[in-house]
């Protein structure tokens, strides 16, 4: 997804930046990295509703962040997110039944 040179710190430098503007509503460039357009595009399969979009999108960024801080080497895909969270519920529904 990502090119073997960039650094992880300048990739999530840019992710974050990504993701603000996503939160802001408007993307003011029109040139794209190949791991943010599959970024994009994953965000755009997931079908978010409008009503909770930008907290999942933060909650999303706040995830990577840790991930990335702990030493992977490229963001996860939102995708990969929500089914980490839909585990986490039904794994936890099944400890209580």
């Amino acid at each position: 997804m990502v090119g073997q040179y960039e650094d992880s710190e300048v990739l999530l430098t840019q992710f974050n930046k990504l993701i603000a503007e996503l939160l802001k509503g408007s993307i003011g460039r029109n040139t794209f990295r190949p791991w943010e357009i599959e970024i994009l595009l994953d965000i755009e399969t997931c079908n978010l509703r409008d009503g909770n979009k930008k907290e999942t999108l933060r909650r999303y960024q706040r995830s990577v962040q840790r991930q990335m801080e702990k030493g992977a080497p490229i963001p996860m895909k939102l995708s990969e997110y929500l089914g980490g969270l839909k585990a986490k519920r039904e794994a936890a529904a099944m400890r209580v039944d």
